[in-house]
């Protein structure tokens, strides 16, 4: 399938490792520019030297996007370099575990500032040269906890639903201009965040980790978690001309997990 992306400027945040740097390598394979972010330097100079076997254009922009800085860095480091960027995959560290009780209200503003006005900011600097050029695709990663909260996870089902909510309206606001504004939902994939997250059930409930897995696994009817390519790979089409029709939608990625009807 041609997916008619080739030579356009894609901007991944937290794309170090995980599902960002998966992503950004399908799309460096699909011949897309780059502009890769993350807070961990050494991670991001490795994640260039493996992008850049694929002959595409990497630049890096290391920082916290919890910083205004950082974001405004991304945002004028990627009109000087490639004059726009025609793809933004806004993704960040999922938020502490917890329950209600168990956050505090810093912990309510730091996810905030991290998991949503990141992303809220970038769109606003990089969506009106997307409506000049009549093309762009915005992508933001959420969760499966945006159609079924997740116990423990209070601050994820929270601000992922608040950006379920910004990408509906603005994907409207959008659409007459080419641009097409859609979230990908992963249910639970084996990155580092989820084995933390499965290493803390294991010791709350006092088993092992290999059994911790095995239990949420069996959760799952593929009865395996996802990998992060796995979810790259319906990003990739989210971005590409195939789907220059599809706007609005949070496409969920888990397995089979979830059951909502609609």
């Amino acid at each position: 399938m041609k997916l008619g992306i080739k030579g356009k400027v894609a901007v991944v945040t937290a794309a170090s490792k995980g599902i960002g740097f998966a992503v950004a390598k399908e799309f460096a394979k699909e011949g897309v520019n780059l502009v890769i972010n993350s807070r961990d330097k050494e991670n991001l100079k490795k994640a260039r030297e493996i992008l850049e076997k694929y002959g595409v254009d990497v630049l890096t922009v290391d920082g916290d996007l919890r910083n205004d800085d950082t974001l405004k860095k991304i945002f004028n480091s990627t009109i000087e370099k490639f004059g726009k960027a025609d793809i933004l995959f806004l993704n960040a560290g999922g938020p502490k575990p917890g329950g209600f009780f168990d956050v505090t209200a810093g912990d309510w503003e730091e996810s905030f500032k991290l998991n949503f006005l990141s992303a809220q900011k970038l769109s606003t600097l990089f969506a009106p040269k997307m409506e000049e050029n009549k093309w762009g695709r915005i992508i933001y990663l959420t969760s499966i906890s945006v159609r079924n909260p997740i116990p423990n996870l209070i601050l994820s089902n929270g601000i992922r639903m608040a950006v379920t909510g910004m990408m509906k309206t603005l994907s409207r606001e959008l659409a007459p201009f080419g641009v097409t504004v859609n979230a990908v939902a992963p249910g639970y994939t084996l990155t580092d965040r989820v084995k933390q997250l499965i290493e803390d059930t294991a010791k709350r409930e006092g088993i092992s980790f290999e059994e911790a897995l095995e239990k949420a696994s069996e959760k799952i009817p593929m009865k395996r978690m996802g990998k992060p390519e796995e979810i790259a790979a319906v990003v990739i089409f989210l971005a590409s001309e195939r789907a220059a029709f599809l706007t609005g939608q949070t496409i969920v990625v888990d397995g089979g997990q979830d059951m909502t009807s609609v």
